[in-house]
């Protein structure tokens, strides 16, 4: 994503709202592109809390508030016609559970060998192994294609949805209309992704009233937010459409597409082990950066499990587990994840449920 719905931040992974479950298999089928509903009349303008916050009520946009026409205006520019955009933009409703999800206190922070234990569970396993050997010519094909092993292809739709088994609940219109005109914090991003949204149904045909995706708008097995949904899905078999709800080949070419886009190097490591040898303690960065070397790592009292060169960019990561601190190291690859979600508990997790699913099929292969 992308941007990924209840952030995951650097310290520790924070427990926002529980995914809602669907039903296991293929991401569940786009609705055809209806007519477009007529204008819904404008309703009253929310009320404003004494902080300027605005008092999310479920119910209708009033179209004639200034930034409402401003975006439109934007729009009609781009080429959008006004006409649809008011229909579109009339039918949208604000929804208040959206901005207590935004604004809801953390429930726990979890640190990363509570993290680790969510994501690598024997479902996670055993879904990348069996979708790999359903689709072994295709995921080849594409990873030949695009220079991306196929396991990180597949842990990051595993990590992401559980395999497209839970892509969101919210008209992703409404989320994104709620969080561009009534979240200040965050209007500016949430309206730019809106009049990203409402371009990519123009582009593939989607209907725009029924695309359903996270609180903050993202979508499909790989919760791309609409301007990656732009930007990085393709369409496989080069159909006019990208499909990453049902086209299993879209959706791996398009998670392909977007590591190798970030600079993924083929065959190198994503990150290696590290055990702190005689020094005092080491502090991670918080910005994440390959800002350090693994000849500068060492000098410091790591002892590094890798056989690359001193001369290596390099990130220090922190792993601790439940009686002690631990140590890893990211490389090229790591870093690549982190542009898809930039927690570095998320992009370990990755790598490891990469590493678990490929084990697994090996070892099926071997019987």
């Amino acid at each position: 994503m992308l941007l990924l719905c209840g952030a995951l931040l650097a310290g520790g992974a924070v427990l926002a709202e529980p995914p809602v479950v669907e039903t296991p298999g293929p991401p569940a089928a786009s609705p055809p592109l209806p007519a477009a509903p007529p204008a819904a009349p404008p309703a009253a303008a929310p009320a404003q809390a004494p902080s300027a916050q605005p008092i999310i009520e479920h119910g209708r946009f009033d179209l004639s508030r200034p930034e409402i026409q401003a975006f439109i205006d934007q729009l009609v520019a781009q080429g959008l016609d006004r006409a649809q955009l008011l229909a579109v933009l009339g039918a949208g409703e604000a929804q208040p559970k959206i901005i207590e999800a935004m604004e809801r206190p953390a429930e726990k922070t979890l640190q990363w060998w509570e993290y680790r234990a969510r994501m690598l569970t024997p479902l996670r396993i055993d879904g990348g192994a069996q979708l790999w050997r359903d689709h072994k010519e295709l995921l080849d094909r594409i990873a030949i294609q695009y220079q991306v092993a196929p396991e990180y292809l597949l842990a990051v739709l595993g990590v992401e949805t559980q395999y497209g088994r839970t892509t969101g609940r919210y008209r992703v219109l409404d989320a994104l209309m709620t969080l561009g005109f009534d979240y200040p914090p965050r209007a500016t991003f949430f309206r730019k992704e809106l009049g990203e949204y409402l371009l990519l149904v123009h582009e593939d045909g989607l209907d725009p009233l029924s695309v359903r995706g996270s609180y903050a708008g993202a979508m499909g097995a790989l919760q791309f937010m609409p301007s990656s949904y732009r930007r990085y899905a393709v369409s496989a078999g080069h159909a006019p459409h990208r499909d990453l709800w049902n086209d299993w080949a879209d959706i791996f070419a398009s998670v392909a597409n977007y590591l190798h886009q970030y600079g993924w190097q083929y065959g190198a490591p994503v990150l290696a082990d590290a055990q702190l040898v005689g020094a005092p303690a080491l502090s991670p960065p918080d910005r994440i950066a390959l800002t350090e070397s693994l000849g500068s790592l060492r000098a410091r009292g790591l002892l590094v499990d890798s056989p690359l060169p001193d001369s290596t960019p390099a990130l220090l990561l922190g792993a601790p587990q439940p009686d002690a601190m631990g140590y890893r190291v990211g490389f090229q690859n790591f870093y690549v994840i982190t542009r898809y979600n930039p927690s570095p508990l998320y992009a370990m997790a990755v790598h490891d449920l990469a590493v678990a699913i490929k084990q697994q099929v090996r070892q099926e292969a071997a019987l």
